[in-house]
């Protein structure tokens, strides 16, 4: 008990002294002591796309009427948001009645990013999945894409969180926990309805096995209910159920690989080599986990994957994140190991750097932030 007591105030510590580190050369305007020009504070932290993006709705609740009366000055057309869940704006207008909805929004970033350390802990411990689920937790925060996420504006530690929560508690046969969970990432994501999809492969699986249908696995359809009562928070606040499909801001999936285009609107660039590593190591890993006894997390990182490839964007990096747990499990060994350790401490400067680099290019253009106070 001790021990699992120490670990997750490890877990906390790091995430949050990582994330004060990586905030530290903005709030002190102190970028140029590292060579950067580069003067913006902890705005360009808040600026980070597509932070701004959720605050709206979370001030305005998606009424149209609500966000034209907010007087922005990035010019989006009011559908715009609808591509943006309403869980993750719902915690940040929970934090704004303490804080001003920018501070409101990384503090419910940073709060799920720390629950996540702890909930994945807690996965590969009870799961019995590693022989050092502290170590592994710990190289899972570091995933450098990933520690950009989990410290700025996004839904991504949210919607981990669930999908591994659902999943754990899937495995352990709490179907009514783990629909509940699956809603809630179907309401963080819209990615989140492939839990459903992968939960009904595993039933089928079990059905063709030979096993008969259980009235307890009715729970699961919760996910797609989730999935709906947003569409139908779309359909009151704009009159249109399917408002998410008419953004303008939903990714393309036109065919496989479609990222290796540079003409492409959100690719723009011929770079794109380390997209390629990345296929290989989430492929391999789904590829492991299709021996695993875990039949949920390898339905659902197939599927995630499958429908990954088809994303036309230069961030595919970050739409990968979902499967990112289950890989960590896949090379546990490999990521645990102490040569591994070593490394990890050596290239952590670089981390923070490309970290750092990262924020100062990655905004949202906003010169009056009046209306964000």
């Amino acid at each position: 008990m001790k021990s699992t007591l120490r670990d997750v105030v490890i877990i906390i510590a790091v995430v949050l002294l990582s994330t004060v580190m990586l905030y530290m050369p903005f709030a002190t305007n102190t970028l140029e002591y590292l060579g950067y020009d580069h003067k913006g504070g902890m705005n360009t932290i808040i600026q980070n796309y597509d932070g701004l993006y959720y605050v709206v709705p979370a001030m305005s609740g998606y009424n149209p009427k609500a966000i034209e009366a907010i007087r922005l000055e990035f010019v989006l057309p009011l559908e715009y948001y609808a591509a943006h869940f309403p869980l993750y704006p719902l915690f940040i207008a929970f934090g704004a009645l303490l804080l001003n909805p920018g501070h409101s929004m990384l503090a419910v970033t940073i709060f799920f990013s720390a629950a996540l350390g702890v909930a994945f802990y807690f996965f590969l411990r009870r799961l019995q999945v590693t022989e050092h689920p502290l170590a592994l937790s710990l190289v899972f925060l570091f995933l450098p894409r990933f520690f950009i996420i989990r410290s700025v504006g996004a839904p991504e530690s949210l919607f981990l969180l669930a999908i591994v929560s659902s999943i754990y508690f899937f495995e352990k046969k709490h179907y009514l926990y783990a629909g509940l969970l699956g809603a809630a990432a179907a309401m963080t994501k819209s990615p989140g309805i492939l839990l459903f999809v992968a939960y009904g492969l595993v039933f089928a699986e079990q059905l063709i096995s030979g096993n008969s249908f259980k009235w307890k696995w009715v729970w699961i359809t919760l996910i797609p209910v989730g999935l709906l009562s947003v569409f139908t928070l779309y359909f009151i606040q704009y009159n249109d159920f399917f408002a998410y499909f008419h953004t303008g801001g939903v990714v393309p999936m036109p065919y496989p690989f479609a990222a290796f285009n540079h003409t492409a609107r959100w690719v723009d660039t011929v770079w794109l080599e380390d997209i390629v590593l990345y296929f290989f190591i989430y492929l391999y890993a789904v590829v492991k986990l299709a021996s695993s006894k875990y039949r949920s997390i390898f339905y659902f990182s197939a599927i995630f994957f499958v429908s990954a490839i088809f994303v036309q964007h230069r961030d595919v990096s970050r739409y990968l994140l979902p499967i990112w747990p289950f890989a960590a499990v896949v090379y546990e060994k490999f990521l645990t190991s102490k040569p591994f350790r070593i490394v990890l401490i050596f290239l952590l400067p670089a981390i923070f750097l490309y970290a750092i680099n990262f924020l100062q290019q990655n905004v949202i253009p906003v010169a009056d932030w009046r209306p964000f106070i």
